[in-house]
């Protein structure tokens, strides 16, 4: 169905051109993806791969597996700016594999539904975003699909191998992200005896018995890392971890804190464009008449039991809950695969939004009257706005004219989508490129000149600099006596932290993002003004 003439997946080449144009696009974009590369960075120059560092200081936000990733890749290929930004969307190609085989294994006899659902994953306006992120998410999208896949192997055959799966990802699981993996595998465990209408395990007793063998070996796996690092690290790197990035993020969120109900008008957004097609929601319907169903209970299970925790957890963020996408692309897929007709105009209603949204682009570039919104989109020019009416209008031709499955132009026109998003950004992805700025710092720090921050330092330039010493964050109050200690040092400071004065020429300027300007001043200059 999915495939081209030698069958090879659709998808596959979705993937590769998502990730391609995302790598020729845009660098790392502060300050996530720069922090995190300058964690991997410094373990890297470390040599310390139990306790991360960040500018020097312990890391405790986050688990190793990420970092421990792009050392690993560096040791192969060298330290490079290519490898860290490959991990995520190699593990983004791997959960789509496993998504296809979750599917077979639920639907034997369903080869389109198996084809169809990394299709519509990979479509996913938010997947598709995160796909080529140098972040965390999709590492555990794919550890959560390796736990389903282990639970599904232990419905149907039995044993202990399933377990042992679902042990491995767990423990992986916590080790990319803490125990936030549990959230997305152990409820549909312990749901077995509601989705398990068709083929029931022997012994309740002996499922659970399973369940609990494995999150054991996710727990050992992860007390592996967890308790030399914390030794290492002293007592409040160990309460961090322990504590602080794990159990007390559900009472109290340390940061995104948000109301419970903060998703459900995200929604439409978030499963765009497969929340505006009417065949989709025609096909969910046509589910409530068939008889129970484990397979179909399963995804509900997965799903439901998933985004229910995530709404009641404090902290809420958009790819959060990426790992519950395979989900909603399982169920997707098999209620447009059981017979559905789909009407000819079924892509008229996406190719409105679509067309809808690029005018509303359009007129915010040439009506509105904020000069903020004025600047963003001449960065970006006009062409999303007229990609976007395009696609809108192309989408329900193709199905009238080529008699095409409406699931093809409707994932053609997603990837389209964000195809356009990001080649129209190229130019708004460039004000946030600190690579210059970083070759900059890296080199004056090289030449032994002092280098401070004003502000939060969240290691924007360590790696792309690479840096082999911290940059000294120093607060506002605290410029004038480091420039007088360090005449010939560098200040690195944006307007909100340090306004020039007169006679305050920098030495090094930049334009970051929309409305920012970083500049860079000689201890000196700082000194000299103030004494005018």
């Amino acid at each position: 169905m999915e495939c081209n003439k030698k069958g090879m997946p659709l998808w596959i080449y979705y993937w590769a051109a998502l990730v391609g144009v995302s790598l020729l696009t845009r660098s790392y974009v502060p300050i996530d993806e720069t922090r995190y590369v300058s964690v991997a960075w410094e373990m890297w120059l470390r040599g310390d791969f139990l306790v991360p560092h960040l500018n020097g200081e312990i890391y405790s936000q986050k688990p190793p597996l990420l970092f421990w990733m792009f050392n690993l890749g560096w040791a192969l290929f060298g330290v490079n700016d290519l490898w860290p930004r490959l991990v995520s969307p190699l593990f983004g190609l791997a959960s789509l594999f496993l998504t296809m085989r979750i599917a077979r294994r639920l639907w034997p006899d369903r080869p389109h539904t198996a084809s169809a659902a990394p299709l519509i994953l990979v479509c996913s306006m938010l997947w598709s975003i995160f796909l080529s992120a140098v972040m965390f998410d999709m590492l555990v999208v794919f550890f959560t699909l390796l736990g389903v896949l282990g639970i599904v192997h232990s419905w149907k055959k039995g044993g202990i191998t399933g377990w042992m799966i679902l042990g491995a990802a767990v423990g992986l699981g916590i080790l990319s992200k803490g125990p936030v993996i549990l959230v997305h595998t152990l409820p549909l465990a312990l749901l077995a005896p509601w989705w398990a209408v068709e083929h029931q395990p022997g012994s309740w007793a002996r499922w659970y018995s399973g369940v609990a063998l494995s999150i054991l070996i996710g727990i050992v796996i992860g007390l592996a890392w967890a308790v030399p690092a914390a030794l290492s690290g002293g007592e409040q790197y160990a309460q961090a971890i322990f504590w602080k990035q794990s159990a007390g993020r559900v009472a109290k969120s340390f940061a995104h804190e948000r109301p419970f109900w903060w998703y459900v008008p995200l929604l439409p957004a978030l499963l765009f464009p497969w929340a505006l097609w009417p065949a989709l929601w025609r096909a969910f319907c046509g589910l409530r008449s068939d008889p129970p169903s484990s397979p179909v209970r399963i995804c509900f299970a997965w799903l439901v039991s998933g985004f229910a925790i995530f709404s009641l957890i404090s902290g809420k963020q958009p790819h959060y809950l990426l790992p519950l996408f395979p989900a909603f692309a399982l169920i997707s897929s098999y209620a447009l695969d059981r017979g559905v007709v789909h009407l000819s105009w079924d892509p008229i209603f996406p190719g409105i939004a679509l067309a809808t949204l690029g005018a509303g682009l359009l007129a915010l570039m040439y009506f509105s009257g904020d000069p903020m919104l004025i600047k963003g989109f001449a960065r970006a020019g006009p062409y999303c706005g007229y990609a976007l009416i395009t696609a809108g209008i192309l989408m329900p031709v193709s199905c009238a004219l080529l008699r095409m499955r409406p699931i093809l132009p409707v994932s053609a026109a997603a990837l389209a989508l964000v195809l356009m998003l990001d080649v129209s950004l190229i130019r708004v992805m460039a004000a946030y490129d600190v690579r210059g700025l970083s070759a900059y710092v890296g080199s004056m720090q090289r030449a032994g000149v002092a280098v401070s921050y004003v502000g939060t330092y969240h290691g924007m330039f360590n790696f792309l600099g690479r840096l082999d010493d911290p940059v000294e964050s120093i607060r506002e109050e605290e410029v004038a006596q480091w420039a007088r200690s360090h005449p010939e040092g560098l200040v690195i400071a944006d307007e909100e932290h340090l306004q020039p004065r007169e006679g305050m020429v920098p030495v090094y300027e930049y334009d970051y993002g929309v409305h920012h300007t970083i500049r860079v001043w000689k201890g000196r200059t700082i000194v000299a003004a103030q004494g005018r």
